[in-house]
């Protein structure tokens, strides 16, 4: 199991900071580190700052939104990167939600599956630098009727694979992940649901004929380290309400549904009514202690290195770790424990 860094969203005054995380966990030898997207700042401008200033590290998009780039953007974003990087870049794809979807970028969120489908059929053909011809139900390339041409890629990768990865939650996504994609970005991943969510990728592998050998399982992971396991769990309630309450409608949450397949029905459905309720406070005490002990590493090194071991046997590939708390020398310190308890764990690779 190696490990990564999440370094979430940029700006809103933690730029240095972030850098300054990126830059330690590239000299403490992490795999890789990752960006996120919503609408705020982009993920293409990040990793290329990132990869400026981290000589070592990989980078990866955690996520590119699928409505906000045609696939040929992408195509070509992927392609830039992983030629500034020197073929370190990793390409990872989401649907993001129905709100930013539809509210940022005007695009209906309607048949995902077909959509991603289609997107990830444009992006590797245009990777592939064969002229692009596409006739799909949501893209089609060259538009007919009128003066496009099929064009070819002009900018050649570093790598003649750029790895690709895509965030899924549902059943039905997971298994389109394994089928389609080299890797699963996951969220909230509990070791108790795992088999569940690794038996829906492997039946998309098993569609294409391949296994999950090979296949990186990806899980971003809270970490707070500390003596008490209470304390260290409540900074992470306000992320955990944030997504099971307050990420989409109520009838359409993704990660609500994610916690009710996981056995938490009843808490799932008080933490969305009183965050809808804007009682933010109140949704947050709601989060139960055992969802946030599930899905994060907390603790002392020892504790951390005896999860770090459950989560490499429930099929963890890439652990990558979302720092919670502290300023960010607490945060580093963070980062180098947990390189310790990989190392005691004795699971690292």
């Amino acid at each position: 199991m190696k490990l990564g860094l999440n370094l979430g969203y940029w700006g809103g005054g933690n730029d240095a900071d972030n850098l300054a995380l990126a830059r330690e966990a590239d000299a403490l030898g992490y795999d890789s580190a990752w960006a996120a997207e919503a609408y705020g700042s982009d993920v293409a401008t990040v990793l290329a700052w990132v990869a400026a200033q981290c000589p070592n590290i990989g980078i990866g998009s955690a996520i590119f939104q699928i409505p906000g780039r045609t696939p040929a953007l992408t195509a070509m974003t992927a392609a830039t990167l992983d030629t500034l990087s020197g073929g370190r870049f990793r390409l990872g794809l989401g649907l993001s939600g129905p709100q930013v979807s539809e509210g940022w970028h005007g695009v209906r969120f309607d048949k995902p599956l077909a959509r991603t489908r289609e997107y990830s059929d444009i992006v590797k053909l245009a990777l592939s630098r064969q002229k692009v011809r596409y006739a799909g139900e949501h893209y089609t390339l060259p538009l007919p009727d009128g003066p496009g041409k099929a064009l070819q890629l002009t900018v050649h990768p570093v790598r003649d694979h750029i790895p690709m990865y895509l965030a899924a939650i549902g059943p039905k996504n997971l298994e389109l992940c394994g089928e389609l994609f080299d890797g699963w970005l996951g969220i909230f991943f509990s070791p108790d649901y795992a088999k569940e969510s690794l038996a829906s990728i492997e039946a998309g592998r098993a569609k294409v004929g391949k296994t999950l050998e090979g296949f990186d399982v990806v899980p971003t992971v809270p970490i707070v380290v500390g003596d008490d396991i209470a304390a260290c769990a409540d900074p992470i309630r306000w992320y955990a309400a944030l997504y099971v309450g307050g990420m989409g409608s109520r009838e359409k949450n993704f990660y609500n549904q994610l916690a009710v397949r996981m056995g938490f029905e009843d808490a799932a459905k008080q933490v969305q009514d009183l965050y809808l309720d804007r009682k933010y406070d109140e949704a947050a005490a709601a989060v139960p202690r055992e969802f946030i002990e599930q899905t994060s590493l907390l603790g002392t090194k020892e504790q951390i290195a005896e999860k770090m071991q459950v989560l490499a046997a429930a099929g963890v590939t890439t652990l990558t770790l979302s720092p919670f708390t502290g300023d960010i020398d607490e945060r580093k310190a963070t980062l180098r424990t947990a390189v310790e308890a990989l190392e005691l764990a004795g699971v690292g690779s």
